[in-house]
């Protein structure tokens, strides 16, 4: 059982930063892929960005490419996502998930982020 917490979001004007985080609980975080997904308003959910266990390899979604960047320290069972320029079509709901073999298992319950223009 992993149990996640996502925390970092906030109210950001257009062009700003903010860092999320995603905490992990237990002590087989290093052997999960992580990913970071968004829940806009009205819309389903959407992948943004994975990173593998050991951090070597990443994906994103072209839409935050050049942008966002994840990162994971699996000494402190931590992965984060800095997002840099954010724009108004970023606000959503961001959830960080767990998972093995390309299926997510364990969701944490989102942190909000709002851009505004």
């Amino acid at each position: 059982q992993v149990q996640l917490v996502e925390s970092g979001g906030g109210l950001v004007q257009a062009g700003g930063s903010l860092r999320l985080s995603c905490a992990a609980s237990g002590r087989t975080f290093s052997s999960y892929a992580m990913g970071w997904f968004r829940r806009a308003p009205g819309k389903s959910r959407e992948f943004v960005v994975q990173i593998s266990t050991s951090g070597e390899s990443t994906s994103y979604a072209n839409s935050v490419k050049g942008r966002f960047t994840i990162s994971r320290d699996n000494a402190k069972n931590t992965v984060y996502l800095q997002m840099n320029s954010l724009q108004p079509d970023d606000t959503a709901v961001y959830y960080c998930a767990a998972g093995r073999n390309g299926h997510y298992i364990y969701w944490g319950q989102g942190t909000q982020v709002t851009v505004s223009s």
